[in-house]
């Protein structure tokens, strides 16, 4: 006969003290006091576990047992039926989150974890869908580019594309020169492995038109401006955007959402060889402006500016790109807050809504105007930098409206893609940042 999964009870300091005198004195030789962010394994008579007693925050948010989920013994473990179902539904999905662990290259078997019942009242299809959204995501991070090169990448894409039903078509190597997206061949020629625009397309064709897109550079060594070593270390992780992209899509696709999603990414390792841009080299782009080359180690937006004019082309009502795009957002708002930016307000809103809900926040800054004049060049139409090094992640924004047009409605994401520390439900490593948020707000968008 299988044991009965062990209840998970939260309580407060005033909770704690209405428990039974044999539990409270428990509590007090662990050092149990009720505190947000702490538990107590309670023993029964016979010496298994009768219930664990957890820490009430102030509000249950998705990642209140993501430390939990592998700190508790390997046992069976059951939320109280009382909890209601989206508050449910949080808990389950940031449980299942903490329990990832990046292991492809790690050998030995992986250790035991405790199970989390899902109740009846759980949106079991939304939390699957996001763990597989999320998983793939920060595997794509986490995996270095030996073996998450462009190839690997377009590989990821193709197999996502198949599990779904969803077309695609890549553009490889000078082909780009041919199909007018000279940037991006620009940053990815000096590779061995050729640059590409990886483009997928998903559901009806009358459908509500969303657009993503997403900065695949596999590697960023600066290129002749060549990154520190320090600072180089971390470059795998600089395909993030594309990788929050193709997470999100897979979310949107799973839960079936009713639109016409567009999926674009330019894939590209930015690497020194003979043939690699130079400083000071002009650029052709694909919406026939020119644009000097400040630095070759801003070569993200020169990507991103070929692929958001394509984007923009077919009128759809969104245009979202996501990129880790500039250490200014960093400095701004720290590596856990992705940097949102918008060109219509009402959008804005409506995705900093969704953050706040799906506890995968952003915070806005501004498409400050005045500041685009720190892009003007004299020998282009743009430079890929700016006269100034303050205010990096507005005036990188601002080169990329430049390849928007005013009324497409677009916003732009600068993340970090990364966790520098293991926080509850987000381990050390790569990581989705406001990948569920866009999703949310999309499908409240759709579904109105």
């Amino acid at each position: 006969m299988s044991q009965s999964p062990i209840s998970l009870v939260f309580v407060d300091e005033d909770q704690l003290a209405q428990q039974p005198e044999a539990v409270r004195n428990w509590c007090e030789v662990s050092g149990f006091k009720g505190k947000k962010g702490s538990h107590c394994v309670i023993p029964g008579a016979d010496g298994s576990i009768s219930q664990v007693l957890v820490g009430q925050p102030e509000d249950l948010d998705t990642w209140t047992l993501g430390k939990l989920a592998t700190a508790l013994p390997a046992k069976t473990y059951a939320l109280d039926s009382s909890i209601e179902a989206a508050v449910a539904t949080k808990l389950c999905l940031g449980w299942k989150l903490g329990q990832y662990s990046f292991r492809r290259y790690k050998q030995g078997a992986d250790k035991p974890l405790p199970e989390l019942v899902v109740p009846d009242n759980a949106d079991t299809a939304y939390i699957d869908a996001a763990v597989a959204a999320t998983t793939l995501t920060r595997d794509l991070i986490n995996t270095p580019v030996n073996d998450m090169g462009p190839t690997q990448l377009e590989a990821a894409a193709q197999q996502l594309a198949d599990e779904h039903g969803a077309e695609i078509s890549v553009i490889v190597g000078d082909d780009l020169l041919e199909r007018n997206y000279p940037m991006v061949h620009a940053v990815g020629r000096a590779s061995v492995d050729a640059p590409r625009v990886i483009d997928i397309h998903w559901g009806p064709a009358d459908g509500r038109k969303i657009t993503l897109v997403g900065k695949g550079v596999c590697f960023d060594t600066g290129g002749l401006n060549i990154k520190p070593g320090g600072s180089m270390k971390a470059m795998k992780k600089d395909m993030g955007g594309s990788a929050q992209v193709l997470g999100a899509a897979k979310l949107m696709m799973q839960l079936g959402l009713p639109l016409r999603l567009r999926v674009l990414v330019g894939a590209v390792e930015n690497s020194i060889a003979g043939n690699a841009m130079r400083p000071s080299d002009i650029l052709q782009t694909r919406k026939g402006i020119t644009v000097e080359v400040g630095n070759t180690d801003a070569e993200g937006r020169l990507v991103l500016g070929d692929i958001l004019w394509e984007a923009a082309s077919e009128d759809p009502e969104l245009v979202v790109d996501f990129a880790t795009l500039t250490g200014a957002a960093r400095v701004a708002l720290g590596t856990e807050l992705p940097v949102l930016f918008a060109n219509q307000q009402e959008s804005a809103v409506a995705m900093l809504a969704a953050g706040e809900a799906m506890d995968d926040a952003l915070w806005q800054l501004p498409l400050h105007k005045p500041y685009r004049s720190m892009l003007d060049c004299k020998v282009a139409d743009l430079s890929n930098i700016s006269s100034t090094r303050f205010g990096g992640a507005i005036t990188a924004a601002l080169f990329l409206q430049e390849f928007v047009k005013p009324e497409t409605n677009w916003m732009h994401v600068d993340l970090m893609a990364w966790n520098l520390r293991t926080l509850p439900g987000r381990p050390e490593g790569g990581e989705a940042m406001g990948m569920r948020a866009v999703v949310e707000m999309i499908r409240d968008r759709v579904s109105s």
